[in-house]
């Protein structure tokens, strides 16, 4: 009988993990610490290039991890085969678009429902198909957003992709359950990243922050990757269909000016 100690409750090691959207923020964060964390990791993305660079720079840190291109629009089946058997499917792609919701045109619409949703559902049928075929069970994670759980204006058709990502994720559970397939969300709050920096320079932003959030701070990518490497652990093995918010309290609590 395996003693359970803290050691090998978040231990990776003789897993396999491929991360897609690994190649900058959040993505990337969450593909090191997988990595670091024993898990034969694989990065993917479409900039080849950057994640080559990545990859390296875990490996002479004494990890594993490769590089593999991948686009989830048009994903190239023959190279996500030819990565073996994963044991760890990490989504995290996708892209955002700020603006009314009537100035939105046919081809944004698409162009975010490919990104942020049929890519990674394709993925996945195809990655966790295998899983299930197997019969060793699995982990898979999509990183969803605030917008998995609540509403706010400008982002509708995000918003959309990311509500879907949580539905998929309680149903594909509940499929994907008896084959000890454990499938989570995480929905990150209000994250520095590049997609976003520009918006978050604008002070009146941070002042709103300050005013609204539990922990008045942006978070980082470094904040999301912990749970990551938790979800796809042993220590997650009784944890299935859930969507949990990292976003400083944002969607369950509230500040104010008063003082007693």
């Amino acid at each position: 009988m395996t003693v359970v100690t803290l050691q090998n409750l978040f231990s990776l090691e003789g897993k396999r993990a491929l991360v897609i959207g690994a190649s900058r923020g959040i993505g990337l964060a969450i593909a090191q610490a997988v990595a670091r964390s024993g898990a034969d990791t694989i990065l993917a993305a479409r900039s080849v290039d950057v994640l080559e660079q990545r990859a390296t720079e875990l490996r002479h840190e004494g990890f594993q991890a490769t590089a593999l291109a991948v686009d989830v629009v048009k994903p190239d089946w023959a190279g996500l085969d030819a990565a073996g058997d994963i044991d760890i499917l990490i989504n995290v792609s996708g892209t955002n678009k700020r603006q009314k919701f009537a100035d939105y045109t046919r081809q944004e619409y698409d162009w975010l429902m490919e990104t942020n949703l049929h890519g990674l559902v394709s993925v996945t049928q195809r990655v966790g198909q295998r899983m299930v075929e197997r019969g060793r069970g699995g982990k898979v994670v999509f990183i969803g957003s605030q917008m998995s759980l609540l509403g706010l204006p400008y982002i509708t058709v995000y918003a959309m992709t990311k509500s879907a990502l949580a539905g998929l994720t309680r149903s594909l559970a509940a499929e994907w359950g008896p084959h000890n397939i454990q499938v989570n969300c995480i929905a990150p709050g209000f994250i520095l990243t590049d997609l976003n920096r520009d918006m978050w320079a604008a002070p009146e932003m941070a002042r709103w922050l300050s005013g609204v959030q539990a922990n008045p701070r942006l978070g980082t990518p470094e904040d999301i990757a912990p749970l990551a490497v938790l979800l796809s652990g042993r220590g997650s093995d009784y944890i299935t269909g859930q969507v949990i918010a990292i976003d400083g309290g944002y969607t369950t609590a509230a500040r104010w000016p008063f003082q007693p």
